[in-house]
Order: C-alpha cells, then structure tokens, then sequence
C-alpha cells in the first residue's frame, strides 16, 4: 500500500476536514478525495462519511485508525534502516521504559559505542504499552523493559532480577508509617503483592517514576519501597535507612527482542547487554 494514502488518512482523521487535511498537507483537496477513494478500494470499505461539518470515520474507518499509524512508522522505521551512515554495516534500534533510561540503557549504549563500532544506533525511551507495540512491530529491535507481556513475535530474556525494599529517612521506623508513606507504582504484580501485605494502606501521595518518588523522599523526608540497587548508596552514607522484618517483593527487568530482528546485529548487542546487568549496574 502506498505510504501517502495512511498518511493522508491521519490527516482527515486529525483535521476532522478533507479540506484542512489538503491545507495541512500541500496538496489540492482533489488529490485527496482520490488517495481516500484508492484506499476505500483496496480495503473494500468506505471509511469516511462526509458531511457539513467535515468528516467522521465509519466503523470500518475506526478499525482502519488502529493500523494506520503502524504503517507510517513502519515506513520511516524503514527509512532509518535503509539509511545506514557510511562506515556502518546496520542500523540498531534500542530503547527502553523511562525508569529504566538511566543508568542501564545509557551503560549498555556505551559499551555499544565501544564494542560495536560498526553498528549506528537509534535510542528510543517511551511509556511500557507503546514501547512493547513498537518491538512487536519491529520497530525496536530489543528494548528493557519491567513485566514485559508475551505477545507473539517476540522473544524474552530476564535480564536481572532486583528487589523493591521500603526504606525511610527515619533512623528509628520499624513499620510502615502512613503519615510519610510515599507509594511508588511498580505495576500491577507490585500493586498487588502491596495490598496483600498492607491492606489498610491509604497513602496519600503516589509516583510513577521511581527516580522522581526517590528524588522525594530524599529531599523532604518519609518513607517508600524502591529498588534495593538505587538506594543502596543512600544507605551507605546514611541518608536513607533500611526497614528492618519488612516484605521485600521481586522487581525482575527483561530483554525484549523483535523476532524479525537480524540476528547478527542483536545477538552481539543482546550478549552485551546481559553483560551490562550482570556487571551490578545500578538500575
């Protein structure tokens, strides 16, 4: 399918308008009327009725609006590989959750720069839903992420296994106290394992980034659970204390590989990777 008829089809679907659409993207208003009526062909379906206002999408449309988008990063996905610079043999994409960004993926991009100096990179840090469709999609070739879902088409490795343990700015706690409590989201393996141990929990302030909910708790004082590897430093220095006879509940990150990805790219960047998180790089 030619790439210009998605294209054209977001852009009705954002404008709302075949005429701002054309405005939008330089073109005269019949040259797209006649991109939707090739697409409507190919399909079998039609996918916008029109009207005073401008246009909405039929149920067809709406499953179309779906698959749409995939197709255009897909395209430019293609495009980054194809364009591979001179002195490099591929183009590897990589990328990561959020929480994850620092320090595990810029270590592991590193020693790529030093280890795989004829691979290009392409560094990609996004929200988990997404960032998991975009592998499945094969426009990421591997990428770190927490409680990753099996899906088809792609591969899992367990990259470590970390633990989330509470700690607290006060020396003397011996439990969980909710007045300074600072409820960090894990996900929901963690939301529940949480409410199991903790049922009359009711804290007040909640995170989803757990960099941010430390940052906190460090400057303001209280209490919260985060990954034993982070908070170890703070530990040390005695900024921060362990809850002793606390639970402590598992925080495994994993490797997750694009299937179609070439082999002989991700399989040097993969064992690199492991080799990274074995090395107790600090998550």
């Amino acid at each position: 399918m030619d790439i210009e008829l998605a294209r054209t089809f977001i852009e009705i679907v954002s404008t709302g308008s075949f005429i701002r659409a054309s405005e939008r993207l330089n073109v005269a208003q019949t040259t797209v009327s006649a991109r939707i009526r090739n697409l409507e062909q190919q399909l079998g379906r039609a996918l916008f009725v029109r009207h005073k206002g401008g246009a909405s999408l039929t149920p067809a449309g709406e499953q179309f609006l779906r698959h749409a988008p995939m197709f255009v990063q897909l395209w430019q996905r293609t495009l980054h590989q194809v364009a591979v610079p001179p002195g490099r043999r591929a183009v590897l994409t990589v990328g990561s959750e959020v929480s994850l960004a620092q320090p595990l993926l810029l270590d592991w991009v590193r020693w790529m720069r030093r280890s795989l100096q004829d691979i290009a990179l392409r560094v990609h840090v996004d929200v988990p839903q997404d960032l998991i469709n975009q592998v499945a999609s094969g426009m990421v070739d591997i990428a770190i992420m927490y409680a990753p879902p099996h899906r088809p088409g792609l591969k899992i490795d367990l990259l470590l296994e970390e633990k989330l343990v509470l700690v607290t700015t006060n020396s003397e706690a011996r439990l969980l106290d909710e007045s300074d409590y600072v409820y960090m989201d894990w996900g929901p393996d963690f939301g529940l394992h949480h409410g199991m141990n903790f049922p009359s929990a009711a804290p007040d302030l909640s995170f989803d980034l757990g960099p941010l909910a430390l940052s906190y708790v460090l400057a303001t004082g209280g209490s919260g659970y985060f990954r034993k590897s982070s908070v170890q430093p703070h530990i040390e220095a005695g900024r921060l204390h362990l809850v002793p006879e606390m639970p402590q509940f598992s925080y495994p990150v994993y490797a997750v590989q694009s299937a179609s990805a070439d082999e002989s790219v991700v399989g040097p960047a993969l064992a690199g990777l492991h080799s990274v998180a074995s090395a107790d790089i600090k998550l």
